[in-house]
């Protein structure tokens, strides 16, 4: 990242970012000196090791990331306008960007240097597919590390038997998405350079912008038509683009994934707007419905106006997007909504067997595949586990926030909105997450961003490994 975000600096003539540039490099070559020589050739890794990596690669990454930040923003006064002179603020905005959630400490980022735009957006980009995805790419080599690191990232589909394979393609496609994202935010008006940046943020579902007013800067049906197709695409299977790419657009409703993806969305969309009706025009209340559900349920955070005036039930319906969230082996965060596909199935097949002989064969199809009980079983019991746990962590962090602010201040559906916010790596916010916010609680919402991106039950996995064998 330091290496490429030179000839931004050098090209926009931006001298003050070069020294926490390079220092950021330096910095990088010589923890990537201490994590790898030692333990260059040694044996394939286990599981509990690939989780070690992962969930401590995913906090020091955004902490190198955030050094840059920290050190322009000292270089350029700090303030309310450059906040990144606390580190902590500069932390959570590079926690908060590579795990493509959006929220963020920046008041003004069209204020910002050009260097400082294309740091944030460019974190999103590489934490779209995954900062440990991008390492199997370049440092591992073949065999059954790459495996574990794969499925440590929280990660299970495989385009092809090999998981380097498997990368490549996905950062092929991804590479070609976010193309094609620029080259249409440019057609509908958008100037190039803002039009790169979004779209580097559109399709990883991240939400930072380079406008204080998020996309609502444009005041254009073009640009949230455009987002919406890039977010979309971002929140569905990479899997399924590429079998789109010889197969044609028909997989996409074929897939039950991106069928349900999509069903919801529709759903969704149709219930906020009715909820916004007695206070908007119709026109506007589904547009405006329709641009921030999406948002929501796909995890980007992009807004076209404040939340904070919304109505309760419509901040709850947007919070219940978050938490369902975009397909599997997406870009997207939350529950992932092929999981509730799973249990809502799962519950239906039981009912079915119920009022079923005891000897009866009760087939359970997901898509074209047709599963056995043993299977339906487990998927069920995976999927249920970590929905309820994302629903304890939501619930304590919402209560546990609330304790940093005076009553009255915010209502408790807004804490809830703004943990679901962050743990399910959306960026949406009614308010709360500001750069003068008190600093645990700063922590707090941090904590919850790197919890949604391993998705809880690794985390979990992860914490009994060490326990077990300390």
């Amino acid at each position: 990242m330091a290496a490429a975000s030179f000839f931004v600096a050098l090209y926009f003539h931006e001298g003050i970012a070069l020294r926490p540039l390079g220092l950021t490099l330096l910095v990088a070559l010589a923890l990537w000196a201490v994590f790898y020589w030692p333990f260059r050739g040694k044996e394939e890794l286990q599981l509990w090791h690939g989780l070690i990596i992962a969930g401590i690669g995913w906090l020091l990454v955004p902490a190198l990331g955030a050094l840059p930040l920290f050190l322009i923003a000292r270089g350029l006064g700090g303030g309310i306008v450059f906040p990144y002179a606390d580190f902590t603020n500069a932390f959570f905005e590079s926690i908060s960007g590579f795990t493509t959630t959006g929220l963020t400490m920046a008041l003004r980022p069209d204020l910002f240097p050009k260097t400082v735009q294309w740091w944030r957006s460019l974190s999103q980009w590489i934490g779209g597919v995954g900062v440990i995805t991008l390492m199997i790419a370049i440092v591992v080599g073949p065999g059954s590390s790459a495996v574990v690191l794969y499925y440590a990232e929280g990660r299970t589909e495989k385009i092809h038997p090999s998981v380097r394979s498997t990368i490549r393609t996905i950062w092929g496609i991804y590479a070609l998405l976010t193309a094609i994202s620029a080259l249409a935010f440019i057609t509908v008006g958008m100037p190039p350079w803002e039009a790169l940046n979004h779209a580097m943020c559109a399709v990883p579902t991240g939400g930072f912008t380079v406008w204080p007013d998020s996309l609502g800067h444009y005041h254009s049906l073009g640009v949230e038509i455009v987002a919406i197709l890039s977010v979309v695409a971002g929140a569905t299977s990479f899997v399924v683009h590429y079998q789109m790419l010889s197969e044609g657009p028909r997989v996409l409703w074929r897939d039950f994934r991106s069928r349900s993806l999509l069903l919801g969305l529709l759903f969704g969309i149709g219930l906020t707007g009715l909820n916004l009706l007695r206070f908007w025009p119709a026109g506007q209340a589904f547009r405006t419905a329709a641009f921030h559900y999406v948002s929501a349920m796909t995890g980007t955070g992009f807004q076209t106006g404040g939340l904070s005036r919304w109505p309760e039930t419509g901040k709850l319906l947007l919070t219940l997007g978050m938490v369902i969230g975009a397909a599997t082996g997406s870009t997207g965060g939350g529950v992932k909504v092929t999981r509730l596909v799973v249990i809502v199935r799962g519950i239906g097949w039981q009912i079915r067997k119920l009022f079923s002989p005891p000897d009866a064969l009760v087939p359970c199809r997901l898509g074209t595949e047709f599963y056995s009980p043993e299977k339906i079983y487990r998927q069920m019991s995976e999927a249920g586990a970590l929905f309820f746990l994302w629903m304890c962590f939501l619930v304590a962090g919402a209560f546990v926030l609330a304790q940093f602010y005076p009553p009255g201040q915010f209502t408790f559906v807004d804490f809830l909105f703004e943990v679901a916010s962050g743990q399910g790596n959306v960026g949406l916010s009614v308010g709360i997450t500001h750069p003068q916010m008190p600093t645990l609680a700063k922590l707090l919402l941090a904590f919850h961003l790197w919890l949604g991106r391993l998705e809880i039950i690794p985390l979990l996995i992860l914490l009994r490994a060490v326990f077990r064998r300390s």
